[in-house]
């Protein structure tokens, strides 16, 4: 991995969490993601299960997590099982985890290889009366393709059907969303890191630069940062490209005259960070831009305020939106009767401002969270208003990350980051 080794007492504390959760004489399980084929040998670069490397700090393929706080052997409580590492592998493909490096990447200290899996978890269900089994129920999941984990609770079920089942999901959506001391560290870390890419581009951009040269700058300064890359497919939109919300094609001049919309951002050992910036490409705001450009920030300051302990996720969106109305009408892009005539379930000001304005994030860029439930102290959230208006073709799109505290206004993780439109201005000429 790129990233320096995290300190194992972050999944220490993980694990006991989530055992504190969990019914009496119960075992999770929690597997690695599959190594996706693209054709003939190709693959996609393997990225981890979330769940299972937030629980073991394990970031390698084919590993399974098993938790049992009840089971009368003691040495069965906390079991992983990995690859088993040789000779040939260490050549062809890099040495895998040893027991040894497993237990100090995790503290786990029962490690099997995989191929006794079957034998081991025999013993364990043998004392056991529930499985936990771990599947997506994230608010905005949509997923097509059938996982290692789906698959391997199909096999768990049909094994043993005298078991009763439970979820993993509802825990791990709490746990994960209040982020410890070390995980805020490392999403500080990928911020810093986006923070350096967004400075180098600055002094890159003016008219004539392809969307995509722009992408090649930034991903040169997150890698050499220790970073695997972008922590989301990045989105670089001039002119009225910013007008689609997903634009992924980074494949557009930018002309002089056009702003130039990013949402870009580095990833750090798994976790993630999320920017959204709007700049100049002639490195000068017009009257108008700037305008409407001083109004999403302003929108952007508002409704981090109201990111406090106690906040109703729903509410939050709602105020939010109240705001963005005055700012439409002060632009002259809604009018009072819009207003007054708005259809309540899709208000006025949704014409230029369509999406939510903030999301959970952490090793997800749309990270776990129960967004029925009050927020809480560190809790992180995007905050990202925008206004699109293709008939003046541009948008512009402003967005931080932010830590709730247990008082006063969110942390800014990204607060370091050029926003201010008279500093951009200054740092691009």
């Amino acid at each position: 991995m790129k990233y320096d080794k995290i300190n194992a007492n972050l999944f220490i504390k993980n694990r006991k969490n989530f055992a504190e959760n969990m019914k009496p004489n119960s075992i999770a399980v929690f597997n690695s993601n599959d190594i996706y084929p693209i054709s003939a040998d190709s693959t996609m670069p393997f990225e981890q299960h979330r769940d299972i490397f937030y629980l073991s700090g394990v970031d390698q393929e084919e590993s399974v997590l098993m938790l049992f706080p009840d089971c009368p052997n003691e040495n069965l409580r906390e079991v992983l099982f990995l690859t088993e590492t040789n000779d040939h592998i260490a050549v062809w493909e890099g040495e895998k985890l040893t027991k040894q490096a497993a237990l100090a990447t995790s503290g786990i200290k029962t490690v099997y290889w995989l191929q006794d899996l079957e034998k081991v978890l025999f013993e364990m269900a043998s004392y056991a009366d529930t499985f936990y089994i771990n599947t997506n129920e994230h608010y905005r999941a949509n997923v097509a393709t059938e996982t290692r984990e789906d698959r391997f609770t199909k096999w768990l079920l049909a094994k043993y059907p005298a078991h009763s089942v439970a979820k993993s999901n509802p825990i791990l959506q709490r746990l994960r969303s209040v982020k410890d001391a070390i995980e805020l560290d490392l999403m500080q870390k990928a911020c810093n890191i986006t923070e350096k890419g967004f400075r180098r581009i600055l002094g890159f951009i003016k008219p004539g630069v392809w969307e995509y040269e722009i992408e090649a700058e930034l991903l040169h300064e997150f890698v050499r940062n220790r970073s695997k890359g972008f922590a989301y497919t990045p989105i670089i939109a001039s002119g009225n490209n910013a007008n689609v919300l997903h634009y992924i094609e980074n494949n557009q001049q930018c002309k002089s005259g056009d702003l130039v919309l990013f949402d870009i951002a580095a990833e750090y050992a798994n976790y993630k960070s999320d920017l959204s910036r709007t700049v100049p490409v002639s490195g000068r705001f017009s009257d108008r831009q700037k305008a409407v450009y001083n109004a999403v920030n302003y929108v952007k300051k508002e409704a981090t305020k109201l990111l406090v302990p106690g906040t109703i996720w729903k509410d939050y969106h709602v105020e939010v939106g109240e705001i963005m109305t005055s700012e439409l009408l002060k632009l002259g892009l809604l009018d009072k009767a819009d207003v007054q005539n708005e259809d309540k379930n899709w208000p006025a000001y949704k014409k230029y401002f369509m999406h939510g304005t903030s999301h959970h994030i952490g090793l997800d860029t749309h990270d776990y969270g129960l967004v029925h439930e009050p927020m809480q102290a560190n809790n992180v959230f995007t905050v990202e208003p925008g206004i699109y208006i293709p008939e003046e073709g541009f948008g512009i799109r402003l967005e931080d990350d932010v830590v709730i505290q247990e008082k006063g206004e969110p942390f800014n993780l990204m607060g370091n980051i050029p926003i201010e439109a008279d500093e951009i201005e200054d740092l691009m000429n």
